[in-house]
């Protein structure tokens, strides 16, 4: 430091907690730096002084906690970015001190109070302080004066531009100031040099604001009858005087930052002029970068995650121009949280997070760093060529869309070497980028620009859906987007989408609304508002993080709103019921033409070319209420298109169906392909009830129709139709909720028998010795029949069975109802060994009049020829032995 009486007193730390103590001392409540996200408030991007978190309490629009609150307040400003590094004074990140009154004490206390702070706490020479005050507030001028006690000669009065607050309508008022003299080294040499110079000597350390007027935004003003203080400091600033340094970047915590760098750059501060720009640049944006992470803003491409992105690539772009080669942004970060984290602890508590962050842009940024230079480098050549300056619009767009080029970045690196860039044709390039965007999102009623960011992923990647029987499940985060961009985490307050390795939640698909719930962890929940099927078998869970940050990797439950859940699947099976009854009323022409199922409503369309007469549609209902009363039991099996179609099951006009497929059937009454969740039995139904009829089409009609509560709502509301559906029940109005009941009991016990047959079954299949398990060229090896075991418990059984051989193979057979599951499972050591479980179920299933396939892990199949289980088992163990030959 240059300053040779620099102590550990004057440091940053020491200021800050000085300054905070100090007001507490004088009855102020002492408040935490507020996030740099603004909270409600859409005027900002990043919080930008110390005052505007505070805004609703200025406004009125909340109430303090305290009518006098000091902040030591963590701010970002981007508007002078192209000067940062290249002057010493300019930076995006900074701390502002500032004490606040709301409506208590007025400009007596607050000037008395800044000099007591700059002289008898900070230490600062009184015959180097100079306030300012605003030219025609004599109030100010007084106090100063004959209060303070500072010669007239030493107060600087000026005018509206410098010493008056004011942002259009509102409150507003007069500033007074407080310079400090830095001395002639600081100063420009000219004999008219004092306050209000454009040289660095004089330095202003401090800001009182008076609000104390109320403007029309005409010129008009009128008094406030609440009064109030708004006090900022710049805490660097400050720190400059104390230490008497050149500039913010030698101040004790921030030099020993830029030491850093310099470190890794292997030079040395104010050696090389060039490259004290780059060092400049780099700490600055560090900091920022740092701090914002922490408050959980990501990169991205918009808003404010497009200023954190442009600040790390302007940061990494300049440790390349420094011969810094490997990653760095992390190792800087690690050491500004160690120099900030006891004014901001959540750095420390961040810090894993902040890393990795950082790590992973700067290697994102790296591999398109070189392609989009090398890209560059064309581009300024061919316009050498033709004598041009200028780069296109469409040409910046480009390095911005594809190689990840901020337009400032692209800006800086074309400067040095005397071109400019077309920036109207790159604002239009951007702006017509987002209309497609929107248009996209519009019809398909995803969240953000989806089409490119979901093509984006990792086509390996694939999502589990085990929501068929359970609405909890836990997963592991496998990719994380913002509405326009990939990122490794999401915190609260951001919208996006989850995707896991497997999940409970049903995505939309099939005319089915997706499930809706949370996602959560120990400290975060994420709201899901939608879920979407991706390419590939992804699963994306579309919605907001509500409270914590979710980050690449966790762990996490995935909760599906088991009230939503079960209203849909109730739609949806009524949907095939009224299907069936469509065609035995109308006719086999009947063809379904689309749905929509949701928790409140479905709509049905289906091919008719006449509109339904009164007693037709009566019919039907009769006919689905009919169905839903004989409580089906409702069975899904799956089985490969053909068998399915043989079987007798609907399909949905015009979709195309390949390898196996889900066969959901009602009794004897419904059977169609579905992949949809449905009711276990149809008396979860409770009710159906048909709203309208009407053409939408020429020969396509449509139903709309209630079930379940819904029906009981819609009759609470239309009184009339009460005595319609006792007449369509046959039973007296006071006996539909005893019904009911009935009903719901009646499934509960047969719920819990079959959860106990389940139970039992399962357990008596592990019954086997180990005289079961054979060794093939060194690998187990255990093929067992089973009875009575539906596929999913036969899957448990795999799973338990697949330890017991030590991640061998498993092959299991189980005879239901004269039907039959196949299962094969490779573990590790089997697939080590080149064992493919799906080549086995090919294999073996025509013995047992089916087929199916699958994974190398993971297979299974479903067969019609119980008899044909022995000679499968056998096939099992011969095409493993050829596999691992």
């Amino acid at each position: 430091m240059s300053n040779k009486n620099f102590n550990s007193e004057n440091g940053v730390n020491k200021i800050r907690k000085k300054f905070l103590d100090f007001f507490e001392s004088k009855g102020h409540l002492v408040m935490k730096s507020f996030s740099l996200v603004p909270h409600n408030d859409n005027s900002l991007l990043l919080i930008n002084s110390g005052m505007a978190p505070l805004k609703p309490y200025f406004t009125g629009q909340e109430i303090p906690p305290r009518r006098r609150v000091c902040t030591c307040q963590k701010c970002i400003r981007t508007g002078d970015i192209e000067n940062v590094g290249k002057t010493a004074r300019h930076g995006t990140f900074f701390e502002m001190l500032g004490n606040f009154s709301f409506g208590d004490y007025f400009k007596h206390e607050a000037i008395a109070w800044t000099w007591e702070f700059l002289t008898e706490v900070a230490g600062l020479d009184v015959n180097r302080l100079y306030p300012s005050v605003y030219l025609e507030d004599d109030e100010a001028f007084e106090i100063w004066n004959k209060e303070i006690g500072i010669p007239a000669d030493r107060i600087f009065k000026f005018g509206k531009e410098d010493n008056f607050w004011e942002h259009g309508e509102g409150p507003c008022g007069p500033c007074s100031e407080v310079y400090y003299d830095r001395g002639e080294k600081y100063g420009c040499g000219k004999e008219s040099c004092t306050v209000g110079c454009d040289c660095d000597r004089y330095m202003e350390v401090w800001n009182n604001v008076f609000s104390q007027f109320n403007s029309d935004g005409k010129g008009n003003y009128t008094e406030l009858i609440q009064k109030n203080i708004d006090t900022g400091m710049g805490l660097e600033r400050l720190a400059v005087a104390l230490q008497d340094v050149e500039s913010i970047f030698e101040v004790d915590t921030i030099k020993n930052l830029l030491d850093r760098v310099a470190d890794l750059a292997k030079t040395s501060y104010k050696e090389d002029a060039k490259k004290d720009i780059s060092l400049r640049l780099i700490t600055d944006h560090i900091r920022s970068c740092t701090f914002m992470i922490s408050d959980g803003i990501m990169p991205s491409n918009e808003g404010r995650g497009y200023v954190l992105r442009r600040l790390l690539r302007r940061a990494a772009r300049h440790g390349r121009m420094l011969g810094i080669k490997d990653t760095f942004l992390a190792s800087l970060a690690n050491t500004a949280i160690e120099l900030s984290k006891d004014g901001y602890p959540e750095l420390e508590e961040k810090k894993e997070m902040i890393l990795k962050v950082l790590t992973e842009e700067e290697n994102k940024f790296d591999k398109t760093i070189d392609q989009g230079l090398s890209i560059l480098a064309e581009i300024e050549e061919n316009l050498t060529k033709s004598g041009e300056k200028v780069i296109s619009g469409e040409d910046a767009f480009r390095l911005y869309d594809t190689y990840g080029f901020p337009l400032d970045l692209t800006k800086e690196i074309i400067e040095e070497k005397g071109f400019s860039v077309d920036e109207a044709g790159f604002n239009k390039a951007m702006e017509a980028q987002r209309n497609q965007a929107r248009a996209a999102r519009k019809a398909t009623n995803y969240m953000g620009a989806d089409v490119t960011i979901y093509q984006s992923l990792d086509p390996k990647l694939t999502t589990v859906f085990e929501g068929y029987d359970s609405l909890l499940d836990t997963g592991k985060i496998t990719a994380l987007t913002t509405e326009d961009e990939i990122v490794e985490a999401i915190a609260e307050g951001d919208h996006g989408t989850i995707i896991l390795d497997k999940t409970s939640f049903y995505a939309t698909m099939g005319g089915q609304n997706a499930d809706i719930g949370v996602i959560k962890k120990d400290d975060a929940v994420f709201n899901v508002v939608d879920v979407i099927k991706l390419a590939g078998d992804k699963i994306g869970h579309v919605g907001f993080v509500s409270q914590g940050m979710f980050r690449l990797g966790d762990k996490v439950e995935t909760v599906v709103d088991s009230e939503n859940r079960k209203k849909t699947a109730a739609n949806h099976s009524a949907t095939h019921l009224l299907h069936k009854a469509l065609r035995e009323v109308l006719g086999n022409h009947v063809e379904q033409a689309g749905s929509y199922v949701a928790a409140d409503r479905l709509r049905f369309d289906f091919t008719h070319f006449k509109s339904l007469s009164r007693e037709e549609i009566a019919e039907v209902e009769a006919l689905v209420n009919l169905e839903i009363n004989k409580a089906l039991p409702v069975v899904t099996d799956i089985m490969n298109v053909e068998d399915a179609k043989k079987s007798g099951a609907m399909a949905l006009f015009g979709e195309k169906y390949q390898g196996d497929v889900r066969v959901v059937s009602m009794g004897d009454f419904s059977k169609e392909l579905c992949g949809g969740t449905h009711v276990h039995n149809t008396s979860d139904i409770k009710l159906f009830k048909i709203l309208s009829e009407n053409g939408i089409a020429a020969g396509v009609r449509r139903i709309e129709a209630l079930t379940g509560d819904g029906v009981i709502e819609f009759y609470q509301d239309i009184e009339n139709r009460m005595q319609k559906v006792a007449e369509l029940l046959k039973t007296g109005e006071s006996e539909l909720i005893t019904k009911a009941e009935n009903l719901l009991d009646e499934m509960k016990a047969l719920k819990s028998e079959n959860e106990k047959l389940k139970a039992k079954l399962a357990s008596e299949a592990l019954g086997y010795s180990t005289e079961n398990i054979e060794i093939i060229n060194g690998i187990k090896f255990i093929a067992m029949q089973v009875s009575g075991v539906e596929m999913n418990e036969l899957r448990n059984l795999g799973d338990k069975l697949k330890n017991d051989v030590d991640e061998g193979m498993v092959v299991l057979a189980s005879d239901v109802d004269g039907k039959v599951n196949l299962l094969c499972m490779a573990g590790d050591n089997a697939l080590k060994a080149g064992a493919h479980a799906g080549n086995i179920i090919k294999a073996i299933a025509t013995l047992v009049g089916g087929g199916g396939g699958g994974r190398p892990n993971i297979a299974q199949a479903g067969g019609k020829n119980p008899a044909g289980i022995k000679d499968a088992l056998d096939k099992a163990k011969e095409e493993f032995k050829s596999q691992l030959a």
